[in-house]
């Protein structure tokens, strides 16, 4: 390998100092040493987790949205989006099926849907958290305000996931419409970690107008934030948005982020999302090798999982619960990882 880049890596892997010159160098690096790189990243998260994957059970409860984000395929004004939600007793039957087959984290994430009120995405945390109390509950249901935030975690919610998309003010402007801020998501992200939520942040890689300045911004920010989890994976587009033509992001570019994020912050909760398992075939392979150590296997029912349509030719969309967790269990063992049973928390949260 090129020594010059090696020296690049072993100094940003002892020091956790990237300079953007660093940045650009890593950016731009070849597979061969991205190979090092994937190297000393899952050293990291070695030395933090062992060769332990955490399996979150996601449910999608809706695609109704009343935000029209540019990339997005559920967007409200997609007239083609085939629409649902999951009612709360709906969502109770895919947590117990769920809890039956091992798992202890219960992912809520949909679309800003209105008709889900606060009463009642309250009543549905505090009848899974009462019902499995051995197990967590996050919720990834957007921007909504500190006092909604509290009570929600008052209710019993863990954890919630909120990707800023971009912490570069022009760019998020280029993928969203007036009505939203930057500043308002990242002011959600800071409530969150106020209030005592485990919190996730996250971009897509690749997405239109990225440019290697953008993700430096990106990185400042989660450095400033420290959030306990970060989900990326590369921009996969939809026919029926505005960046329909745009090309998809480069899964290189994502596998060489993950490397850079978990020697950064060691201790993150970092997914080898859907997204990189729908651009390659071993793409969450490949995120695990690379630092990830979340999997987020999809329990809603299988009539509606189409539906659920971020982007184009999601995978995973016609499994049943049980056979996706027996194949991903698999495909872990495949390269000397196990997967964890527990609920998974950051390693700095004391439960009480």
């Amino acid at each position: 390998m090129d020594d010059h880049m090696k020296n690049i890596i072993d100094r940003f892997c002892d020091t956790k100092e990237l300079s953007r010159e660093d940045l650009h160098a890593l950016l731009n690096i070849s597979e061969e040493d991205r190979e090092y790189l994937s190297l000393r990243a899952r050293e990291k998260s070695i030395s933090v987790f062992g060769k332990k994957i955490y399996l979150r059970g996601l449910i999608e409860i809706s695609c109704y949205c009343k935000n029209d984000c540019y990339y997005c395929g559920i967007r409200r004004s997609n007239k083609n989006a085939e629409r649902y939600r999951l009612i709360p007793e709906e969502i109770m039957s895919c947590v117990d099926m769920g809890h039956e087959l091992g798992f202890r984290t219960f992912v809520l994430q949909g679309g800003e849907d209105v008709w889900y009120t606060d009463d009642i995405i309250c009543s549905i945390v505090e009848s899974i958290k009462k019902k499995y109390a051995d197990s967590a509950v996050t919720l990834s249901l957007g921007e909504k305000s500190y006092e909604s935030y509290k009570r929600f975690y008052d209710s019993g919610a863990d954890r919630y996931l909120l990707r800023h998309e971009t912490a570069d003010k022009a760019h998020y402007s280029m993928l969203h419409p007036k009505d939203m801020s930057l500043d308002n998501r990242k002011e959600c992200l800071y409530n969150l970690k106020k209030i005592g939520y485990q919190v996730g942040c996250g971009i897509m890689v690749g997405s239109p107008y990225q440019s290697e300045d953008t993700i430096y911004e990106d990185i400042a920010f989660m450095r400033d934030l420290q959030p306990h989890m970060i989900g990326i994976g590369p921009f996969i587009h939809h026919k029926d948005t505005p960046f329909a033509n745009f090309e998809n992001g480069s899964i290189h570019t994502t596998l060489v982020l993950l490397s850079i994020l978990r020697i950064m912050f060691e201790k993150v909760l970092l997914p080898a999302t859907t997204a990189l398992g729908t651009a390659d075939p071993m793409g969450r392979e490949k995120g695990i090798l690379a630092g990830a150590n979340v999997l987020m296997p999809n329990l809603s029912p299988v009539s509606v999982r189409k539906k659920y349509s971020l982007y184009d030719n999601k995978i995973c969309t016609g499994e049943e619960a049980a056979e996706c967790r027996s194949c991903l269990e698999n495909r872990i063992r495949s390269i000397g990882y196990e997967v964890d049973n527990g609920r998974g928390d950051h390693p700095d949260i004391e439960r009480s």
